[in-house]
């Protein structure tokens, strides 16, 4: 079984855009986060705890070492020859436009990097930054903005301290597309108080908006966050592995095909995660998602009549 015989993939996009594997390394920049140093608020996000999200940790190397070692692991492992440089950990447009102009130009001064993908939060994305990024694109470098969303409750967004709320997306999103900047939304499948109909609408209410990509992710709970307190007193149950791959297959039955899957799950390392244990096995659960998509006839699109042509 393969998983894009059914989803519009990245990689596979990828593949036929630029006619070789291409493939994003992570880079951690040494961001912080205006909802942990105090701007907005302190101690992130519930889940937050970014050695989950960050191979790399809170000790960067340089990134010309970083972009080594992720392409010395994914030449082996894929035989790509080109990259994306992925800003990952934190928030990486939450600095002055100078100073990202220069993390960002020494990233592309890499041969073989071909573009950036930039995560950030809605709320971290002035007009300059966005200027910079259009800038890139400008120049024939593939630029993807990710955007973390999470959830489009402001009700769940206030429980897990996000800082932000729905409007502040769509603002961000309308900024974005105002310069053609392609958008990838995270969603966060699991959240407190969230069901499988919170997902659906969430989906929905970013398809309403515009998106070019998606990032689907289970909730994690991870040591040293305040989830794990949450989870520790019975507060929150995590999702199962079936629940999961049941509402993931559901959301991608109601995406149009166009829009691009980077990822349809999430990994936390195993020395930290706490909840549920299921997410440490990437492959099981990928490999569970394309089966019940096979098992339900379902294909990116379906709920539109549309049929796969990547």
């Amino acid at each position: 079984m393969i998983l894009s015989n059914y989803v519009n993939t990245f990689g596979q996009s990828m593949l036929k855009k630029h006619q070789q594997r291409v493939h994003k390394i992570a880079i951690d920049a040494d961001f912080t986060c205006p909802n942990r140093d105090g701007t907005i608020g302190r101690g992130g996000c519930t889940f937050c705890n970014n050695v989950s999200f960050s191979p790399n940790g809170r000790k960067p190397a340089p990134l010309a070492q970083q972009i080594a070692s992720g392409r010395k692991v994914l030449v082996k492992r894929t035989g790509a020859q080109q990259y994306l440089a992925y800003f990952q950990a934190y928030t990486n447009t939450y600095a002055d436009p100078q100073i990202l102009k220069k993390l960002y130009d020494s990233a592309l001064a890499e041969p073989d990097v071909i573009g950036l993908c930039i995560g950030t939060r809605p709320d971290c994305v002035p007009p300059k930054v966005l200027d910079l990024l259009s800038s890139y694109q400008d120049q024939g470098y593939e630029v993807w903005l990710e955007l973390g969303l999470q959830s489009s409750y402001d009700k769940t967004l206030e429980r897990v301290n996000r800082g932000h709320d729905y409007e502040t997306y769509c603002k961000a999103i309308r900024e974005a597309h105002s310069r053609q900047l392609s958008v990838c939304t995270h969603l966060i499948i699991g959240l407190p108080g969230e069901d499988n109909s919170h997902a659906k609408i969430s989906l929905l209410r970013v398809l309403e908006q515009g998106v070019e990509g998606l990032k689907l992710h289970p909730l994690h709970v991870v040591k040293g966050t305040a989830l794990a307190n949450e989870w520790r007193r019975g507060e929150y149950l995590a999702l199962s592995m079936k629940e999961y791959i049941n509402t993931v297959a559901d959301l991608v039955a109601l995406t149009p095909k166009e829009i691009i899957f980077h990822r349809l799950t999430g990994t936390a390392q195993k020395d930290i995660l706490l909840a549920p244990e299921w997410c440490s096995q990437k492959w099981n659960v990928l490999n569970g998602i394309t089966a019940e998509l096979k098992q339900r006839g379902h294909r990116q699109g379906i709920k539109y009549g549309e049929h796969s042509t990547w």
